[in-house]
């Protein structure tokens, strides 16, 4: 009977291992925090679905994608708001580029940024329960680059959740 309790709880313990290192659930993290919110960049996150892909007109001239692990998935599937805790969302950035081979077309460039938001309302009350990070070349950004990050979303996003994404469907 010992043996198959001490069985049964390694099993248990091996399948958290594996549900809090797989790309769906956002929670393994890699490289250095971001300063003031200590987010990471989640391992697994390019195997995410994408939102929905954007161009940044000047001055920054990017080529952007979002992609969102399962739960903020699920959020903007079922029209869910605010976003549930647990909802990350990972943005990839590049430069925009005329492309080579066809002269109307754009490809993307240099990569620019890999910027983070995890919905924890407990850990980040006072930024609208959301979490930010922003990573040039998987480094964190500095603290200063941090400070404007919610009060952009703030100023214009309220209603949103503070989310500037929609969702393309």
């Amino acid at each position: 009977m010992k043996l198959i309790a001490a069985t049964v709880l390694a099993a248990a313990a091996a399948a958290s291992v594996l549900i809090t290192s797989s790309p769906d659930s956002g929670r393994a993290e890699v490289g250095d925090a971001s300063p003031i919110f200590g987010v990471h960049i989640p391992t697994g996150y390019r195997q995410w679905e994408l939102i929905a892909p954007a161009q940044e007109a000047e001055p920054l001239n990017e080529l952007r994608a979002v992609l969102g692990n399962a739960v903020a998935i699920k959020a903007y599937r079922d029209q869910i708001l605010p976003f549930p805790d647990g909802t990350i969302l990972a943005k990839l950035a590049w430069k925009h580029i005329q492309s080579p081979d066809f002269e109307p077309a754009s490809i993307p460039g240099a990569a620019t940024t890999v910027q983070i938001m995890v919905k924890d309302s407990k850990k980040y009350p006072a930024t609208g329960g959301w979490g930010f990070g922003r990573f040039i070349d998987g480094k964190p950004a500095d603290e200063a680059q941090h400070k404007t990050c919610f009060a952009c979303h703030e100023a214009r996003l309220k209603a949103r959740d503070y989310v500037f994404t929609r969702y393309a469907r």
